[in-house]
């Protein structure tokens, strides 16, 4: 299937303007990055995949061209999914697999739970269920030493400032300095992501992603039901900042089929470090 050129597009969805690029024709694959990345963390995959799909990648609320609302109170995660809603809803589809990593990834969770109805498949990356991940924070004292980043990110104010006076640092440790593959992560991609960093409210929304997720709305804190939607998960076992016993005893939080795909010598990064692998395990799954 001819794939054409990558464009990148505006449209308005939960009353803000989000920024996403879009290759390929057939059937929608929505690509969802997570914290401290942009649309271009799916570089590996999106020409691959438009091969033969419809993707979008959009940069989330908060984050590089879309908009930025202040305030914590605008990125709840009902918020957040809803804005994913609209923006399949948008296309004229009536399903989507979704694609996700990290912060993408628990938009991912929240869409198999309780927008089911939208969903063809559900494909996760190095992203825990979200009561998985509550009870781990409340019970592992592992996963809570590993998460300390989340509590820091509760100050007000001081975190931005931290981190715009040393951003490309912060970045080029994140990426590189978490990755079991160095080489995965190229001098280039840093510059890329510092530019998007730069720009105004982008530490501020994507720092209160963290902020809003302590605590929660009521919606947030009601007991969900379990996933209807065929899903895969891709988890690199070498993750710093999440431990794979997060994705252990998971049974009781699915109706639908799953499984876990294990990588070794892969960290947090997954999609970077083995893209032809996560492109194969994508696909794979999508025709299965």
């Amino acid at each position: 299937m001819e794939q054409g050129a990558l464009q990148h597009k505006n449209i308005k969805v939960n009353g803000i303007n989000m920024h996403y690029v879009e290759q390929g024709k057939g059937e929608l694959i929505v690509l969802l990055h997570g914290f401290p990345e942009f649309w271009y963390s799916w570089r590996k995959q999106i020409p691959e995949l438009a091969k033969h799909y419809h993707v979008i990648a959009p940069d989330l609320r908060g984050y590089n061209e879309t908009d930025k609302p202040r305030g914590k109170k605008n990125y709840a995660l009902d918020i957040l999914t809803r804005d994913i809603v609209e923006l399949i809803q948008s296309t004229g589809k009536s399903k989507a697999t979704v694609v996700a990593h990290d912060w993408g990834g628990g938009i991912a969770w929240e869409l198999g739970i309780h927008y089911p109805e939208l969903l063809d498949k559900l494909i996760i990356l190095n992203s825990p269920h979200p009561s998985i991940m509550k009870k781990h924070l409340l019970t592992n004292p592992k996963q809570r030493k590993r998460s300390w980043y989340m509590f820091a990110f509760q100050t007000p104010v001081l975190p931005e400032l931290f981190l715009s006076l040393g951003l490309r640092k912060f970045l080029k440790d994140t990426f590189q300095g978490w990755a079991y593959n160095k080489e995965s992560f190229t001098d280039a991609d840093i510059d890329e992501y510092v530019k998007a960093f730069k720009k105004k409210g982008v530490l501020h929304g994507s720092i209160n992603y963290y902020r809003a997720i302590i605590g929660g709305t009521k919606k947030d804190q009601q007991k969900r039901p379990p996933v209807s939607v065929p899903t895969l998960i891709i988890w690199g076992e070498n993750d710093k900042a999440l431990g794979k016993e997060l994705t252990y005893d998971m049974d009781k939080y699915f109706t639908a089929p799953y499984r876990v795909e294990y990588l070794s010598r892969c960290s947090h990064w997954v999609q970077h470090e083995y893209p032809e692998k996560v492109n194969s395990l994508i696909l794979d799954f999508i025709k299965d």
